[in-house]
């Protein structure tokens, strides 16, 4: 087998075409995975994993890729980051008030999103669309735009009254969804959260939470030639050499004849990737 490259592994990079392209970034180096379909790959951990912010060499990785010490303290690895909703910045005690300010205090969007059916989510303006590829979603549909990140929270909380905010990530990596009409089901979710959305608004003030009614969905395709009948999960931490043939890639995972591997989880680690 060929070596094609090695180094510190990070998350799958994206960009939207049809289908998604898709680059495997080790180090400094971006590695094209969209070629790699229908060759046989071999990815083998090397037994280090360094911090991504840090650069520490760690036994374990928290967070998708920090150290502990960064863990604790870093603001990207707060509670808030998972629970947007518990934001602690208004209070003075943000881990780093500046970085809050760039990602936090800024426009966020609240979607939909069909990816093993519908679920409502949130992301910052400028992670659209990266982050409904990352999601393995082949619709998405913004539907409400809001000023800050805990706002965003706060409508999601309220959203999922009526859809989940979770992926069945095997329901994913077993085929396409059926499409939905998105923009049907924006309109009978917010009809029936009408009540709370007002009263947020009446919170934050009528600009900060606006509704979005004039875009259609973003349709999104993958480079997948069969799905698996049964997911398998690959686990580096227990096999250190992960080898079979690529049959494709959806949200960040590498579908291979031998299993599925979800690349984003192993942000950090040093790894070998080879093919045949």
């Amino acid at each position: 087998m060929t070596e094609l490259g090695r180094g510190t592994l990070s998350k799958l990079s994206v960009q939207l075409e049809s289908p998604v392209r898709y680059s495997l970034r080790l180090g400094e180096q971006d590695l094209a995975v969209n070629p790699l379909i229908g060759r046989r790959l071999r990815l083998e951990y090397l037994g280090e994993i360094h911090c991504s912010h840090c650069g520490r060499r760690t036994r374990k990785s928290f967070a998708q890729g920090y150290c502990y010490p960064c863990f604790t303290r870093l603001p990207q690895c707060d509670l808030c980051i998972v629970s947007p909703e518990r934001c602690h910045h208004a209070l003075g005690t943000c881990r780093d008030p500046d970085w809050g300010e760039r990602f936090c205090m800024t426009d966020h969007v609240v979607y939909l999103a069909n990816s093993s059916g519908v679920k409502v989510g949130i992301t910052r303006a400028s992670q659209i669309p990266t982050r409904w590829i990352d999601q393995g979603a082949i619709q998405a549909l913004p539907i409400l735009r809001v000023a800050t990140r805990q706002q965003s929270g706060l409508v999601e909380d309220l959203l999922r009254s009526q859809v989940t905010d979770r992926t069945n990530w095997r329901a994913l990596l077993k085929g396409d969804a059926t499409p939905l009409d998105l923009p049907a089901l924006r309109d009978q979710i917010l009809d029936r959260c009408a009540e709370g959305l007002l009263a947020l608004q009446q919170r934050f003030g009528l600009q900060a939470i606006q509704p979005v009614t004039d875009l259609a969905p973003v349709e999104i395709r993958y480079p997948v030639e069969g799905y698996p009948t049964k997911v398998v999960s690959l686990d580096l931490d227990k096999t250190p050499v992960v080898d079979g043939t690529l049959h494709g890639i959806k949200g960040q995972y590498l579908i291979l004849d031998t299993g599925v591997i979800n690349i984003r989880k192993y942000t950090a680690y040093q790894l070998a990737v080879h093919a045949h």
